[in-house]
């Protein structure tokens, strides 16, 4: 992919505040993938696509020798504040998935939680993961499912988005376990795939849930940008939005919601 495309895309992710997507409505999941992943004090850890760092301070947290490294340097900023506010030591790094600054077997673990997953060319991510991971050593993932919540919204949204770049792939197919055994392939041993679900209560209504990503989750912000000139597209995805939040409602107080993901753990060989 070009820089043009990865200015595309470090600018979309710059929009909003992820950083507050993460804690305010998954504070948890970046800990469920490092307990998955079996962290421990003294492991050599990278998080890629780290985002404001989910996962990396948790892992952190747990004593590991954390590296966190995001194409946007906005997020890794906050990551940096968040983290000492909480107290924990790492490293953070501007650095593409697709082509990551590190050498050949440099970890013990190389994590990603709903990160990697959007880097566009899923076969260059996969391998630079595989690449400075060591021998024995374990990837971990998290990634939104299609068929859940997240890669429905996603659906929902592409009507009104702009066509992917030449090359790339939908975000949500790190979600099939086929896709992702396709591409670390004989690579890796012992893998394993377990789909969960993250329970979701921080609104109160489906229309307080899309005005909420409306304003801070950067892919639906470039959306609404991209339509702002249309108000009756604006209106049809406000419906659609709520809509979808709506048919996942299972609460019977408020808006609760489960959003599906798929958690796969592996090693190399």
């Amino acid at each position: 992919m070009g820089d043009t495309v990865k200015d595309a895309h470090r600018a979309m992710w710059a929009l909003g505040d992820y950083p507050a997507v993460a804690s305010e409505v998954i504070p948890d999941l970046g800990a469920v993938l490092v307990r998955a992943a079996g962290v421990t004090a003294g492991d050599r850890v990278l998080d890629v696509a780290a985002g404001s760092g989910n996962a990396a301070i948790a892992a952190a947290l747990a004593g590991a020798d954390v590296v966190a490294s995001d194409l946007t340097p906005g997020l890794l900023r906050a990551g940096e504040l968040d983290a000492a506010r909480r107290g924990a030591e790492l490293t953070w790094r501007e650095a593409d998935a697709e082509a990551l600054p590190f050498g050949d077997g440099e970890f013990d673990a190389v994590v990603s939680c709903v990160g990697v997953m959007f880097a566009p060319n899923h076969r260059a991510s996969a391998g630079e993961m595989l690449r400075v991971c060591r021998a024995g050593g374990t990837i971990g993932l998290v990634n939104w499912t299609p068929e859940g919540f997240i890669g429905e919204m996603f659906a929902v949204m592409k009507p009104y988005a702009p066509p992917p770049p030449e090359g790339a792939q939908p975000p949500p197919l790190w979600g099939r376990p086929e896709h992702v055994q396709e591409l670390f392939g004989d690579r890796v041993g012992d893998i394993a795939f377990e789909k969960r679900t993250v329970r979701v209560e921080r609104f109160g209504k489906p229309e307080e849930f899309r005005d909420y990503f409306k304003a801070r989750y950067g892919p639906t912000v470039a959306v609404y940008r991209r339509i702002e000139g249309d108000p009756e597209k604006v209106a049809e995805l406000d419906l659609a939005l709520a809509e979808l939040a709506r048919r996942h409602d299972v609460g019977t107080s408020g808006l609760v919601m489960e959003w599906e993901y798929l958690l796969v753990t592996a090693r190399k060989r």
